[in-house]
C-alpha cells in the first residue's frame, strides 16, 4: 500500500505549551517557567551557544538529584494536547485506507523525545525526532541528539527516503531519484506552529507536498504568527490547532488525501487507452 507521511512539530502543535512547561520546569524550581526560559536565554547569548543546546544543559544542571531516562518518561503523562488530537490519528488513518493510503505519523520537534514517548499519543507515530540525552545509569550524562529548526530538514529527507536510522548517514546521502524514493514529496504533510517550522514548511511546500500553519485561538499573537507565514507563501492552509472531526483541519488533511489520490489516478490513466 502506498505511504502518506504527516509530519508534526509538537510544542504548540499537537500540545498547547512547551511540553518543559507541565511539569519539568516546576520539577526545578520554577514557580513562574518563564524565568527558566529567560536564564536559558541568556546563558546562549553570554556563550554564543544553539539556544537548543542551552536548554538542555540547563536542565541537567538544575536537576538536583540527576536526570533519570524513566523520570523524564514519566513526565509525559502530564503533558496537555488540544482538542481532538488523541482521536485524530486513528481517524485520519481510517480516511486514508478508504483511497488506498497507509498514513504514517512522524514528530519532529525540539523538544526531549524521552518526554514525548511517555505521553498519551507516542504510539501513534511510526518515529520521533527530537532532543535526547546519552544515559549512564538511568542518569542523563550529556546531550545525546539536538533538534533544531535548521536540523530538522534532514528528518524530512530521512522520511522521504525511509531511511530512519540517525546513525546511517550514508544511505541518507545516496543519490536516489526522486520519483523512486518511498514518500514522495507530493505524499507529505507537515503540520507546525511558528518560526521554527519555516524550513521545514518551505521545503515541503517547495517540493509538491502541503504545509500547515495552526495557531491557539486563545492567543493572538499565536494567529498573527500564522497569518504571517501565509501572507509570506510560507505554508499553504492556516488552521486553528482544534483537530476534532470536521474541524477545519481535519476538513483539509482530508480534501490533501483525496487531492493526493486524484492526482495519481490521473497520472496513471496517462497514455494510451489499448481498447
Amino acid at each position: 500500500m502506498k505511504k502518506i507521511a504527516i509530519m508534526y512539530d509538537f510544542d504548540k502543535t499537537l500540545s498547547n505549551k512547551d511540553m518543559q512547561e507541565y511539569s519539568l520546569i516546576p520539577s526545578l524550581g520554577y514557580e513562574d517557567t518563564s524565568k527558566f526560559w529567560q536564564e536559558v536565554s541568556a546563558f546562549s547569548k553570554l556563550n554564543k551557544m544553539d539556544p537548543i543546546l542551552s536548554y538542555m544543559y540547563k536542565v541537567l544542571e538544575k536537576s538536583k538529584n540527576g536526570l533519570g531516562y524513566d523520570f523524564l518518561k514519566s513526565l509525559g503523562k502530564d503533558v496537555e494536547f488540544f482538542d481532538g488530537v488523541e482521536d485524530w490519528f486513528a481517524r485520519i488513518n481510517q480516511f486514508g485506507k478508504e483511497y488506498g493510503y497507509e498514513v504514517e505519523h512522524y514528530i519532529i520537534s525540539s523538544g526531549m523525545k524521552e518526554m514525548i514517548k511517555g505521553t498519551t499519543i507516542a504510539n501513534n507515530f511510526r518515529k520521533i525526532f527530537a532532543c535526547k540525552y546519552v544515559y549512564e545509569n538511568n542518569r542523563a550524562i550529556w546531550p545525546g541528539v539536538c533538534v533544531n529548526y535548521t536540523t530538522k530538514t534532514q528528518y524530512i529527507f530521512r522520511i522521504n527516503k525511509q531511511v530512519l536510522d540517525e546513525n546511517d548517514d550514508d544511505s541518507l546521502n545516496t543519490y536516489v531519484d526522486m520519483n523512486s524514493r518511498p514518500i514522495p514529496f507530493t505524499r507529505m504533510i507537515y503540520i507546525g506552529d511558528g518560526i521554527t517550522d519555516v524550513p521545514c514548511m518551505r521545503l515541503v511546500k517547495e517540493y509538491g507536498g502541503n504545509s500547515i500553519v495552526v495557531y491557539n485561538k486563545a492567543k493572538n499573537k499565536s494567529m498573527m504568527i500564522a497569518k504571517k507565514l501565509i501572507d509570506e507563501n510560507r505554508a499553504n492552509f492556516m488552521c486553528e490547532a482544534n483537530y476534532t472531526n470536521n474541524s477545519r483541519i481535519d476538513k483539509i488533511v482530508k480534501m490533501i488525501i483525496k487531492e493526493i489520490s486524484a492526482k495519481e489516478e490521473l497520472i496513471d490513466a496517462q497514455g494510451y487507452d489499448e481498447n
